[in-house]
């Protein structure tokens, strides 16, 4: 490849008639960011739509096979030049908006005042931003909503109305500034959804706290944090006690009181109290550095619809621009055509459908769901078939103890759970804390013991009473230990069949009992399903590397519409590869890095909040709680968010349909419109902000 190129690499990784993905890497110092990908390459001749996955560097290519074919297309894309280096975007500037309304109402109510060689060059130089802007846009555009409205002012200028140019040129500032505020607001309550982390952090240096750039921060340091700091680490507390509050990051309002062994993420609050935390994730690695990320993006990428509601307005100013034409040679009233200018659709189309897919991504920040942007927002709320792994999803993904079950009449279940418990305690395996767990609900009586061994993929061992006493798999106790277990058989086969993992317990020789342990379904699992079925939901399925006996059970359990089986992670993407191909709109929940490949290739993917990094990176939506119920709630937030930018789309097209009408007929005066355009546009606006209002109320 070229100096010039974009991809150093791009490879196909799968195909299906009309649909191709590729595996990606950027060149140095080229845009790899989802937006840009997306606009570049849906640019190319033959692609009808296509999808950017950063973290996988994964790009799915919808096309035309009438005119290309996979490979062609990924020669084509491949052969695509690197983009020249971003120019700086002109932005809204807050105090320009402020300081031309302070100036075009000064000149609406002086200008009457001002000798009569006077009041051209004064009302001139007043709409002289606006003409300048319709200038820049024409020559880069073409024919826009500002060139029509610089058309109407210069209309008027000519016919020496300074009164209806002057007006004009103040409704349209203030149009200007209410929009930019509505939409910058929108904006910041986005990038506030975390709180900003300072940028000096307290270390443990040599046994004395030294106070360093948060930058210089690095894995394996141990940070403190007091009362009132914002924790900037994702790490595990080694030492200390406190109470943080994690709505920051969990939408969850109630402080959790943090101690040694416990994890904290960076952007959570030290209410009170005093942590030294052991840093695991650092700088941009931290879950806030990441969803802050996530969030930048958000800003950026445009829908679906948001970009049909672009390309509709700007196919209406042609027709708004012959409207004019024609109500002129009807009328023969240049204000009726001035009035007819004004009343364009790009405002409130191009504006309004941002802004509700913003408050939207806020709103549902706040509840403890991330959308990584209005097109995962849009995809979600056209997901019709819900797809869900097992473990860690619609069940906690933490063992549980079942059953106690005793061979020896000198040990009550409680005891032999206990007895379990005195070894299992200092071993940090899922079995061995759910032994623990289940231990601190009995009376909890400590078998004191030397020495424990572990036996790495066995279980443990030590000697209680003189006694040796070995906890962990049947091949350790029967083959390592020669402990007979076979007069239990029948037991044995029972548990097994029911799903269970069990621990058998051997003490001085002999098998005193077996814990039987199983992974419990989410309370909330199948209130969840009901939800997701009201919103839309058709189709419920269960993909599972599990057992099928068991995912027949907790499909029968939670009234699934099906389930597979025992899969391989290629398997659950080619399920979905299949099902996609059959026309269903996918949503898949999973948490796991087997999960990533069906979340990258699901038509929108959501990852649990405690799911594997990669999971998370990959997923479209992460929920930033441990709660089920966040995937109905994503659900039916991104159904509310579509049904209000549909309410706000009809309301734009048909309230600027009778402006435009009514000033066709010249039954409206310049300023008449004006006022009527402008004042739709800011309504329409705060109607697609209104969540965000309630919300501060």
């Amino acid at each position: 490849m070229s100096d010039s190129s974009w991809f150093l690499k791009l490879d196909i990784v799968h195909q299906v008639p009309g649909r191709v993905r590729l595996r990606f890497v950027c060149c140095p110092a080229t845009p790899s960011d989802e937006a840009t990908l997306q606009r570049t390459v849906g640019q190319v001749d033959g692609v009808e739509a296509v999808r950017v996955c950063r973290a996988a560097r994964s790009l799915i290519v919808h096309f035309d096979r009438a005119k290309a074919d996979a490979e062609s297309l990924c020669r084509t894309i491949a052969a695509l030049p690197a983009p020249p280096a971003p120019a700086r975007a002109v932005t809204a500037n807050h105090g320009n908006h402020t300081g031309q309304v302070v100036a075009s109402l000064a000149t609406l109510l002086g200008t009457f005042l001002l000798p009569g060689p006077l009041r051209l060059p004064v009302s001139l130089a007043a709409a002289l931003p606006l003409l300048r802007q319709a200038v820049g846009s024409y020559a880069h555009e073409g024919v826009t909503s500002h060139v029509l409205e610089a058309m109407a002012v210069s209309i008027s200028l000519a016919r020496r109305d300074f009164t209806a140019a002057n007006a004009t040129t103040f409704m349209l500032a203030l149009g200007e500034f209410m929009e930019a505020s509505v939409a910058r607001r929108s904006d910041e309550l986005l990038k506030h959804l975390l709180r900003p982390s300072s940028d000096e952090v307290w270390v443990l240096r040599d046994g004395a706290e030294v106070l360093v750039p948060a930058q210089s921060v690095a894995v394996g340091d141990s940070v403190v944090a007091g009362a009132g700091a914002v924790i900037p680490v994702d790490g595990t507390v080694l030492s200390g006690g406190a109470t943080v509050n994690e709505a920051a990051m969990t939408g969850e309002s109630v402080s959790v009181a943090k101690e040694r062994g416990d994890s904290v993420l960076s952007g959570t609050l030290m209410e009170e109290g005093r942590l030294v935390i052991y840093a695991e994730q650092v700088g941009s690695h931290t879950a806030a550095a990441r969803i802050t990320d996530y969030v930048e993006q958000s800003l950026t990428a445009k829908s679906e619809a948001q970009l049909e509601a672009s390309r509709l307005a700007d196919r209406l100013v042609p027709t708004v621009l012959k409207l004019a034409g024609a109500s002129y040679l009807l009328t023969g009233n240049w204000r009726s055509a001035a009035s007819v200018l004004q009343a364009d659709y790009s405002c409130a189309l191009k504006l309004a459908t941002p802004v509700a897919f913003k408050s939207a991504m806020y709103g549902a920040g706040k509840a403890g769901i991330l959308v990584k942007g209005a097109n995962a927002l849009e995809r979600l709320a056209q997901a019709d078939t819900f797809i869900f792994d097992k473990t860690g999803t619609l069940t906690t993904g933490v063992l549980e103890v079942t059953d106690s079950i005793t061979f020896d009449s000198a040990y009550s279940p409680d005891d032999l759970i206990c007895l379990a418990a005195s070894v299992e305690e200092h071993y940090f395996h899922p079995l061995a804390m759910a032994v623990v767990a289940a231990a601190r609900e009995t009376h909890n009586h400590h078998f004191d013991h030397q020495e424990v061994q572990f036996i790495v993929a066995h279980g443990v061992a030590s000697v209680i009473d003189g006694k040796r006493i070995v906890v962990g798999s049947r091949h350790f106790v029967e083959d390592d230990e020669d402990i007979d277990c076979s007069t239990h058989q029948a037991v044995i086969d029972r548990l097994y069949e029911e799903g269970k993992t069990l621990l058998f317990i051997g003490f001085g020789g002999k098998l005193v009992g077996i814990l039987a342990l199983k992974d419990s379904v989410r309370a909330a699992s199948a209130a969840t399903i009901a939800r997701l079925r009201r919103a839309g939901a058709k189709r419920i399925l269960l993909l599972t590397g599990d057992h099928r006996d068991r995912a027949a059970e907790l499909a029968d359990v939670l009234a699934l519409d099906g389930f597979h089986a025992e899969l391989m992670p290629d398997d659950k993407a080619r399920i979905i590869e299949t099902l996609s191909r059959e026309g269903a709109h996918i949503a898949f929940v999973g948490d796991g890095i087997n999960d990533a490949p069906a979340l990258a290739g699901a038509h929108v993917g959501i990852a649990m909040q405690k799911g594997a990094d990669i999971a998370r990176l990959t997923a479209d939506v992460a929920l930033l709680e441990d709660q089920i119920e966040r995937v109905a709630d994503a659900k039916e937030a991104a159904n509310a968010a579509m049904a209000l930018i549909a309410t706000n789309y009809r309301m734009a097209v048909g309230l600027n349909t009778a402006i435009l009408g009514t000033a066709a007929l010249g039954l409206l005066s310049p300023i008449a419109t004006a006022v009527l355009h402008n004042g739709t546009t800011i309504g329409i606006l705060l109607n697609a902000l209104r969540h965000d209002l309630a919300g501060q109320a």
